[in-house]
């Protein structure tokens, strides 16, 4: 059974999420611990400080991002969020959706935060020679009926 605590922290950090600038990112150590991992296709880093430095690099990066969440699901340690992530890469929108699994430790602090997103057909395949290749590639493995 989920209890209404863990709803609320887990809406919490979905907010922060939703919200997430620039000037937010010193915000989350309110939600998350010390020593949190944060795992992407392209991240696995240890440490607030690291997931930090992760967040800066994307908005670096990436332009007027935004962080949409569409369904919430709860259990006793967290939850699961799917997700679509937009922004500008490059001079182009691009968008992706996404799950993440989310951990709570005793005090109510993510402890392990993990995307899951296909990095292939959402990133790789955006860069023109390495798209060229990731279709052809994909294209040859491809099983017709």
């Amino acid at each position: 059974m989920v209890s209404n605590k863990t709803k609320k922290i887990l809406d919490g950090y979905v907010e922060y999420l939703e919200n997430l600038s620039p000037s937010t990112i010193d915000a989350l150590n309110k939600h998350v611990s010390n020593d949190v991992r944060f795992k992407d296709p392209f991240n696995d880093v240890t440490g607030i400080e690291k997931m930090k430095v992760v967040f800066r690099h994307m908005f670096e990066n990436i332009e007027n991002i935004k962080f949409e969440v569409h369904k919430v699901y709860l259990n006793g340690e967290g939850g699961c969020l799917e997700w679509t992530f937009c922004g500008i890469l490059m001079n182009k929108k691009w968008s992706f959706d996404g799950v993440s699994t989310v951990v709570f430790d005793s005090n109510g602090l993510v402890v392990e935060h993990l995307d899951y997103w296909d990095a292939a057909s959402s990133f790789y395949e955006k860069i023109p020679v390495l798209g060229w290749l990731f279709k052809c590639i994909g294209n040859r493995l491809k099983i017709e009926p």
